[in-house]
């Protein structure tokens, strides 16, 4: 395996509702479409990793969050491509909820509910993080 580049990373970010519901997109592009995951993306160059989490729930959701800290690193090497992945957990504090950018849906949903859906495999080991 040759990998093309040094290490993409990205983030996620992990938002609970009052009701203990956690926040799911469902991606609407490729790579991975129509999985289910946290909202998220890539840093952009000379973002901070914490910006981007903010940018990335502002895009994907319609809503603005502040971020709280790390919950879950992992990273995804597959063919040419090596991902590191930083998870944050986060706090809504305005916007209205929907769907943007590339998600086609956006939704609470409980962590058994979360289980019943189509994961990214990065989203599985985050959810066996959170449950511990």
């Amino acid at each position: 395996m040759t990998i093309a580049e040094g290490p993409v990373v990205g983030v996620g970010v992990v938002i609970f509702d009052a009701r203990q519901r956690i926040l799911l997109i469902e991606r609407g592009r490729e790579p991975q479409k129509g999985m289910w995951a946290v909202p998220g993306g890539k840093v952009a160059p000379g973002e901070r990793m914490a910006e981007t989490a903010v940018r990335e729930a502002r895009e994907e959701t319609g809503l603005s969050v502040e971020v709280d800290g790390v919950v879950w690193v992992g990273e995804i090497i597959s063919g040419e491509h090596h991902l590191v992945i930083v998870d944050y957990s986060a706090r809504v504090v305005g916007g209205t909820l929907q769907a943007g950018d590339d998600a086609a849906q956006a939704r609470w949903v409980t962590l058994d509910e979360a289980r019943a859906l189509p994961l990214t495999p990065t989203m599985v080991e985050m959810l066996d993080t959170l449950r511990s």
